[in-house]
């Protein structure tokens, strides 16, 4: 009876594990659902969805592509942590997702619910103020910022990568502003060209095609290194202001997700990126493809975590 009951127990297991395995082999066998913590038209936006598009190819699924903003990205946080660790909800990641883990903002999920898959872009911020702004320059920016305390700048959520940016720049120029949050940059960009907000750092895709327009002015960019698309925009560093901020996007997964559908997602990110309408696409949005493997992708994730850490205590002086 006892090696009838243990046989009956491993067909049991034989039997459970050979579904298991067969969907996962076969993944994916419905449409994948991306979602984006941020508005439609944005750069993260813009980016998943050119990416999605060969990664669709590659997958022989449809994806989906969900804006989802608000609270600081973690209502999209929220809703693919509490998602099916199936591989068929991903969530589109930028560093808010180190930095929100660092911050008190309202949020409700952890660095353990998710699985890192891939990075597949990088993007520098710009520093820039309405066309018809007295400052020409960052120094011109920082002389009114010291005659009026309390200045006004558009920030994407208090948390956010480019509001560390001005934490930043704002402690090593010395001087106070004061945030006013909105859900993604889009919006903040008809306040900053009318006058309402006195500067915003942003991502370069949101920004570019208004500082083409003469909408908006870039006094510098937060990379370490001028942009070829924009090459005539100093740095902050060149402007006598040691801020480096670079902007990474990145897919996530719920925890649990398993690694061969992590691998199958990983795998259809290089291939997207590695072709030439992303890249196009890419560059059309002020970023660049930067892929790093899961490993990789993970290790950055941990070192930045790290480096964010030295300047979170900066929010409460800028």
């Amino acid at each position: 009876m006892k090696r009838l009951v243990q046989a009956l127990g491993l067909s049991a297991a034989v039997a459970f594990a050979v579904p298991v395995a067969a969907q996962e082999s076969n993944w994916p066998e419905r449409p994948v659902r991306i979602i984006v913590p941020y508005p439609a038209g944005g750069a993260v936006d813009v980016m998943v969805r050119a990416l999605s598009v060969q990664m669709s190819n590659r997958l022989g699924q449809p994806i989906v592509v969900e804006a989802r903003p608000g609270g600081n990205s973690n209502i999209g946080a929220d809703v693919v942590a509490s998602a099916p660790a199936d591989g068929y909800t991903l969530l589109a990641s930028s560093p808010w997702f180190t930095i929100n883990q660092l911050v008190d903002n309202g949020r409700r999920w952890k660095a353990s619910d998710f699985e890192p898959i891939a990075q597949f872009a990088t993007s520098p911020n710009y520093m820039v103020v309405g066309a018809d702004s007295p400052a020409r320059t960052v120094a011109d920016y920082v002389a009114m910022a010291r005659k009026s305390p309390g200045m006004l700048y558009g920030s994407t959520g208090i948390g956010s990568t480019q509001d560390m940016a001005v934490a930043m720049f704002a402690s090593s120029a010395g001087i106070k502003l004061e945030p006013v949050p909105y859900k993604g940059a889009p919006p903040i960009l008809p306040d900053l060209a009318s006058g309402q907000l006195s500067m915003a750092i942003v991502a370069g895709g949101n920004a570019t095609a208004q500082i083409k327009a003469g909408r908006l002015r870039a006094l510098a960019s937060t990379a370490s290194e001028r942009s070829a698309s924009t090459p005539d925009i100093p740095t902050l560093v060149e402007s006598g202001f040691p801020v480096t901020v670079v902007s990474w996007y990145g897919l996530h997964s719920p925890a649990g997700t398993p690694k061969p559908v992590i691998e199958k997602i990983a795998s259809a990110v290089k291939a997207a990126a590695e072709s030439r309408e992303t890249q196009e696409r890419f560059a059309a949005a002020n970023a660049e493809v930067s892929y790093l493997g899961t490993a990789d992708f993970h290790k950055t994730l941990e070192d930045e975590r790290s480096s964010w850490e030295k300047v979170v205590p900066l929010l409460e002086k800028k």
